[in-house]
């Protein structure tokens, strides 16, 4: 009886430990013509620049992910629920190609599930809401993709809510306005919407963005040396993976 007691808790301590150590898993979407984000390991014979850039980005948003007991993973192909069900957080950014329906209830049944999504569009310049069907993702949400935002400020402001805990400074610049949600990220002059997040039900979280600097870890512009992306980008990914 006593050695039974014993290889029971044993087992019962593996599995914790086993659980809490579990590590959380980033999809990064790089299948629909993403603007800027690529896996550094199928770049070869590309401009050196571009590649060194990638590289940054990639160690950065490792770092976010990792600050969060994550790590991260591509999506080279169709977003399948099969592909999403080893995932924690899909992170879609600037894509320029449109969703098959296919892959928009893929992503919605994983959300639905308590996945979380991170998605993120930016002006006409990269792509436009013509290209990309990006509201036949977020609609269910109650949040929308709008138009080029008219605010031409330069630099942006967080707030402090249930998604972050601190007021980080973070860049913008010709953006897309975001309606619905629970707007957290605004234009320096408080006027322009560009970062809402959502809670659906079934435990799932959702953090939208209509500019993509800050989430592509810009910490300069227009003669601004000091934003601070990574803090945002590790609390954002920790709500999201919390």
């Amino acid at each position: 009886m006593y050695r039974t007691i014993l290889t029971l808790l044993l087992i019962s301590c593996i599995s914790a430990n086993a659980q809490s150590t579990k590590k959380n898993t980033v999809l990064i979407d790089v299948a629909h013509g993403q603007k800027f984000w690529r896996d550094p390991a199928d770049m070869a014979g590309m401009d050196a620049g571009y590649i060194d850039r990638v590289k940054y980005m990639t160690n950065e948003i490792r770092k976010s992910a990792s600050s969060s007991n994550g790590d991260i993973g591509y999506v080279k192909g169709e977003i399948k629920s099969e592909d999403l069900a080893k995932a924690d957080l899909l992170f879609i950014h600037i894509p320029s190609a449109k969703y098959k329906p296919e892959e928009v209830a893929a992503i919605s049944k994983f959300v639905a599930g308590g996945g979380s999504l991170f998605i993120v569009m930016d002006s006409d310049y990269w792509s436009t809401l013509d290209q990309v069907n990006a509201n036949d993702i977020i609609r269910p949400y109650n949040i929308e993709f709008g138009g080029e935002s008219a605010d031409t400020t330069v630099g942006g402001t967080s707030k402090t809510g249930s998604v972050l805990t601190t007021a980080w400074k973070i860049p913008y610049h010709g953006a897309r306005t975001v309606k619905g949600g629970a707007p957290f990220a605004f234009s320096a002059n408080g006027k322009d919407v560009f970062g809402v997040s959502a809670t659906p039900k079934g435990g799932g979280k959702v953090i939208v963005m209509g500019d993509g600097m800050v989430s592509l870890y810009m910490t300069e512009w227009e003669n601004v040396t000091d934003y601070q992306c990574s803090g945002f980008m590790g609390e954002a990914f920790a709500w999201l993976l919390k």
